[in-house]
């Protein structure tokens, strides 16, 4: 009979404990290889990312010197929009959207709409667009001062191009010389007839409520009634009727300015623009 040797049982078991802590180091080494292959990844992105994005600042209610910079989206004649933030003109009111105007022959015209076209011809032409920060309006706008990357006003080139009003509730009068030359020469709204924007959506609001009708020098009409309150209105068969206060359909009557309705100062101005009046 040979010679029986007998190993310890702690060998045995020293083996076998070796395999899984070197599984658990390998394991370990592995997760921490991903996690910072992972941050560096992260960190490349996002720099890549930051890098695509409008230069913005931090917006807050109380800071006056806070800038939003970047491409501009138009909303409407006196709004835009940059990386997702409203941004309302200040101190000047232009046309809205659905307004309609009146051009030099009479002759009904989407004036808002024109607004906002020709403020986008204008953005585009030096971009970015830059906006100082000065309130925040009821709606939660951001109100701003803005300008093209040229330098040039967006306000100022508004009025004075008559694509917007000055509006003296907010501006104190900071673009009135810039509207009374655009009055004088007739530029855009200036051409014909047109509500003011704000008296507009008070229209749009009661509108039953007369409001002031704006004419250019050359629709100037001596002697006409400071109220402008001769109704214009157009029938179902698409005449067009004026009706005067104290006529039997007069209060029965609505203006939809967005249908081509109107409102009139005088009967003269009616009956010049092509309208007759009410048989009763």
């Amino acid at each position: 009979m040979g010679r029986v040797v007998k190993y310890p049982r702690y060998r045995r078991g020293k083996r076998r404990r070796r395999l899984p802590h070197l599984i658990y180091r390998l394991l370990l080494i592995g997760v921490v290889l991903m996690v910072i292959a992972t941050a560096n990844f992260a960190e490349r992105g996002w720099a890549f990312f930051s890098a695509k994005m409008p230069s913005i600042t931090t917006l807050s209610a109380t800071a006056a010197d806070q800038t939003l910079v970047g491409r501009a989206s138009v909303i409407d004649g006196d709004t835009i929009e940059i990386a997702g933030q409203r941004i309302r003109f200040n101190g000047i009111d232009a046309p809205e959207s659905a307004q309609r105007c009146q051009n030099a022959s009479g002759k009904s015209y989407a004036c808002g709409r024109e607004a906002a076209n020709a403020l986008d011809k204008f953005l585009a032409t030096s971009r970015p667009a830059s906006c100082r920060f000065v309130d925040w309006d009821q709606y939660g706008r951001f109100v701003g001062n803005c300008t093209r990357a040229d330098g040039q006003s967006v306000q100022e080139w508004l009025v004075a191009n008559g694509s917007a009003l000055d509006w003296p509730r907010y501006s104190n009068g900071a673009f009135a010389a810039l509207e009374a030359s655009a009055r004088e020469a007739r530029r855009g709204v200036w051409q014909g007839e047109f509500q003011k924007p704000w008296d507009w959506r008070a229209a749009q609001r009661d509108q039953t409520a007369p409001s002031e009708v704006i004419q250019s020098p050359s629709f100037a009409i001596v002697g006409q009634s400071a109220a402008c309150n001769i109704k214009g209105n157009i029938s179902r068969k698409g005449e067009r009727i004026y009706h005067m206060p104290g006529q039997k359909f007069y209060d029965r009557t609505k203006i939809s300015e967005s249908k081509g309705e109107r409102w009139f100062c005088s009967e003269d101005a009616a009956l010049t623009a092509g309208w007759r009046k009410a048989q009763r």
